[in-house]
């Protein structure tokens, strides 16, 4: 009798964190397809402030951004609290890991250190993002220029964007190996074609930045 408590003692946790694993890869999964849409739907911008302004008033019509907007910050916020469940915040297990890392000379733990690190930055910067901009609806490309054009900001998304980038394409390749997805022989590949992936995002990023720079404001 008492075995068998304790087996159910141990197997509780067990399912708990299963539960909770797959709650965090769903969660991110769906903040990998978002920050992709965002990135093409504010890129529209380097079609013409139209083309933006079109996309963002179609949104504010239909009320996505004032429900959804809300529910995307829940979700970030509810995806970091399940990844930070294996973040080593104290001290000697940052030692411990970073230690790790430098004596296995492992690809994959270094990007989970990429991905940890990353996750730090956004949590901070993406909350300001967010607040900003969902405090100051309509969204407008003479808004976001002029954001942008004002000093701070610009320095602020040239470091947010490749953050980012990195955290969703590390993201995309991890959920990938760790469920199943990519056996080993398809590792180098995924690796290959979520590096291209990252790339390209931040370049279409820069490619905006610079043109919220020198619109019209």
């Amino acid at each position: 009798m008492q075995t068998a408590a304790m087996t159910r003692e141990r197997s509780f946790p067990t399912r708990t964190s299963a539960y909770l694993d797959w709650l965090q890869m769903l969660t991110g999964a769906g903040l990998i397809l978002f920050m992709w849409s965002h990135m093409v739907l504010v890129a529209s911008v380097n079609l013409g402030a139209g083309a933006m302004n079109t996309i963002a008033r179609f949104f504010e019509d239909t009320y996505m951004a004032q429900v959804g907007g809300p529910l995307i910050g829940a979700a970030f916020l509810l995806h970091f609290v399940l990844a930070a469940r294996k973040v080593p915040f104290r001290t000697e297990q940052q030692r411990a890991i970073w230690k790790h890392a430098r004596l296995i000379k492992h690809t994959d733990t270094w990007l989970w250190l990429v991905q940890a690190f990353t996750a730090m930055v956004i949590l901070i910067m993406g909350s300001i993002h967010m607040w900003t901009v969902l405090t100051d609806l309509p969204i407008t490309a003479a808004k976001s220029a002029a954001r942008i054009q004002g000093g701070f900001w610009g320095v602020f998304y040239l470091i947010l964007l490749p953050m980012v980038e990195l955290h969703v394409g590390v993201g995309f390749y991890r959920i990938a190996v760790k469920w199943g997805l990519a056996g080993r022989s398809q590792r180098k590949g995924l690796k290959r074609f979520e590096n291209g992936l990252t790339a390209m995002f931040i370049l279409i990023g820069l490619i905006t930045i610079v043109r919220f720079w020198t619109l019209p404001i």
